[in-house]
């Protein structure tokens, strides 16, 4: 007679919050989640090892004197820190694949035509960095008006990406009387 035995079910993700500046590496029993506005976030992915790394920085790169330690608050050096740890699981860059989001504009209706969105920036940036790192990126979601709130599944790849955009002036509520 043949018993059958429950299937234990899979352990639930550890849930990894980015908030700005911040950067996570991890395996495939992890989720990473965050919220951009102008900021940009770039997830890498080694399908191979199901390995990933994703960034929440705020601009493109440092203006100034360099620090003695890289910050991931910048693009540049949220790369450089996220491949570095990667490098230590034994993923080289070449291996990823990237996905970039964010870059919104949060306030359309004060934005000034003759500059270029901080949000922009940031986007390009990242485009940019991980093209001269050699590292094909798959899919974007860049730009627009609003915020989107990030989750990247480690052991798949996949993000999931929505896009919200920002209350006009008429949906606020009112400020309160001053005290």
């Amino acid at each position: 007679m043949a018993t059958s035995v429950p299937h234990a079910a899979p352990p639930a993700p550890v849930d990894m919050l980015l908030r700005p500046g911040e950067y996570g590496v991890g395996d495939a029993t992890h989720r990473m989640r965050t919220v951009l506005g102008s900021c940009v976030s770039m997830t890498l992915w080694c399908p191979v090892l199901r390995i990933g790394a994703m960034s929440h920085f705020l601009l493109a790169h440092r203006v100034g004197r360099l620090a003695d330690a890289l910050d991931a608050r910048y693009g540049d050096e949220a790369l450089a820190l996220m491949l570095r740890d990667l490098e230590l699981r034994r993923v080289r860059p070449q291996q990823c694949e990237a996905k970039i989001f964010g870059g919104g504009d949060m306030f359309p209706a004060a934005r000034a035509r003759a500059t270029v969105a901080v949000g922009r920036r940031n986007g390009e940036a990242a485009r940019s960095l991980l093209l001269a790192r050699g590292i094909t990126v798959v899919s974007e979601s860049l730009f627009g008006d609003g915020h989107r709130q990030i989750v990247f599944d480690v052991a798949s790849g996949n993000v999931w990406s929505r896009q919200i955009p920002p209350q006009s002036e008429a949906a606020r509520p009112a400020a309160g009387p001053a005290s």
